[in-house]
């Protein structure tokens, strides 16, 4: 039966094979079920959001179950599916502050953000339904889109060594935290030399193994206080840090999966579809166009599934995350996404959706280890690293802007810098696309500019003088 489901035999590979590729898959990317509530509560910016942590928890994995598993039924593809990095930050961090402005008084901010989700995540629906996905994609100059990735990247980087107090904000900026001792640097920098040397060696799973090991010290600093150097202990660098005040371990391992009520159909679609939250349903739809697109296509490529450069059943592909998106969004998580990690399933010798199957049961199974997630995710010490690794990689497609062609490579760069040093994805964004055609224009190129393009700029450039003074 699984050999005719997912033609196993034509493929080359076998049920143990697949199997396993499906549990180191699920290893590589298990750490967003560590961060995504941490991030969506505000654990990791330090602004609480008001969602509740249990909640954020349950609905990230079944989003991501039933993303994947459509991913491996529907469109037979070894990949995994969950909220993506990103996208994640990008909700916290910018529609949730330009949410406030237009909330009702029934509905608060992330109500109205879950909403910005869902109608990007039905647009998208209809987008892949019509099949004009890909001409959207082409209207965005490789280079813009290669940006986007590597600001986000710097980005989160900057939040794992912020929230793990590694930099610390002074009056006149940043600066290096000169509290070496504190546990909550020593855990941080022991989980991320272990992840960065893990993979060195292109162990699989780096990330998972180094947030597990982070945790392990975590708790043995935490019970084994009465044995550590006293001097140490009850210096100010110990007693003040978020081990000592907030580090909590967890009363269990194994509980009743957390309750999806009070995220569940939260959403608040009137204020969502007001005009001034439009730049960002807009920008949720085309980050989730990069991130998918680009993701299917590097795996597929990688497990030799392209055929004359076509990606056969691309449009199957190309729904389950959008079904994924619009149904995270109503059980109360941000945009669902084609993961890039999946390539490690792939070395493993995964090659059909029987891959993606095991990523998505192994995601519900993770709902009953709830008191685990929550100790690690409420202390960003641990986390962090993760944050800082994730940022490294998705540098990398800086290597992909055409650097020589100065129309292209300066929106880029205002973008990528734009924002980390705004600390805020839309603005950066903004700042990228508005100024690619009035670049190419005064280059005198301004024919190579889309209509989508120049219709983009033209609703950020009202999103600057309208929304944006009202986000703060």
């Amino acid at each position: 039966m699984l050999d005719r489901l997912f033609r196993l035999r034509e493929h080359n590979t076998t049920v143990r094979t697949e199997l396993l590729a499906g549990l180191t898959t699920f290893l590589t990317m298990a750490y967003i079920i560590f961060l995504q509530p941490a991030i969506l509560t505000g654990s990791t910016s330090g602004t609480m959001t008001g969602m509740d942590y249990g909640s954020v928890m349950t609905a990230t994995c079944l989003a991501a179950a039933l993303a994947t598993l459509i991913m491996g039924l529907y469109a037979n593809y070894p990949i995994g599916q969950a909220p993506g990095m990103g996208e994640n930050i990008f909700f916290v961090l910018s529609v949730i502050p330009a949410a406030a402005a237009v909330a009702g008084p029934e509905s608060s901010a992330w109500q109205v953000a879950l909403g910005v989700v869902f109608v990007a995540g039905v647009l998208f629906l209809v987008l892949s339904l019509i099949g004009v996905r890909r001409m959207i994609l082409s209207s965005i100059s490789p280079s813009m889109r290669n940006a986007i990735a590597v600001g986000i990247g710097l980005f989160i980087a900057y939040l794992g060594l912020k929230q793990a107090h590694v930099l610390m904000v002074e009056h006149d900026g940043l600066a290096l935290n000169p509290e070496f001792m504190s546990p909550d640097f020593l855990i941080f920098a022991f989980g991320l030399a272990l992840t960065a040397g893990l993979f060195a060696r292109k162990v699989r799973g780096a990330i998972i193994w180094g947030i597990l090991a982070a945790t392990l010290l975590a708790v043995g600093l935490k019970l084994g206080a009465d044995w550590l150097p006293a001097d140490w202990v009850h210096s100010a660098a110990f007693s003040t840090s978020d081990l000592a005040q907030r580090f909590a371990v967890a009363d269990g391992v194994v509980a009743k999966p957390p309750s999806i009520a009070p995220t569940f159909w939260q959403m608040d679609l009137r204020a969502a579809l007001s005009w001034a939250m439009a730049p960002y349903i807009l920008i949720f739809l085309f980050m989730d166009l990069f991130d998918t697109l680009g993701t299917l296509v590097g795996v597929s490529e990688r497990a030799g599934l392209m055929k004359d450069g076509e990606l056969p059943r691309a449009r199957q592909a190309l729904m389950s995350d959008a079904v994924g998106t619009v149904a995270g969004a109503a059980m109360g998580t941000s945009t669902v996404t084609s993961y890039i990690e999946s390539t490690a399933g792939v070395e493993q010798g995964g090659r059909t959706g029987l891959t993606a199957v095991a990523v998505a049961v192994l995601f519900l199974v993770a709902l009953f280890f709830e008191p685990i997630v929550r100790m690690v995710g409420g202390y960003p010490a641990i986390t962090a690293p993760a944050l800082v690794i994730v940022g490294s990689m998705m540098m990398q497609n800086v290597r992909k802007i055409e650097w020589d062609d100065y129309t292209e490579s300066l929106p880029a760069f205002l973008a990528i810098i734009g924002i980390p040093l705004t600390e805020s994805i839309a603005d950066g964004l903004a700042i990228g696309f508005i100024s690619y055609p009035v670049i190419k224009v005064l280059g005198g190129r301004g024919r190579e500019v889309s209509r989508l393009m120049a219709i983009m700029a033209a609703i950020l450039v009202v999103y600057f003088f309208l929304v944006r003074p009202q986000a703060g």
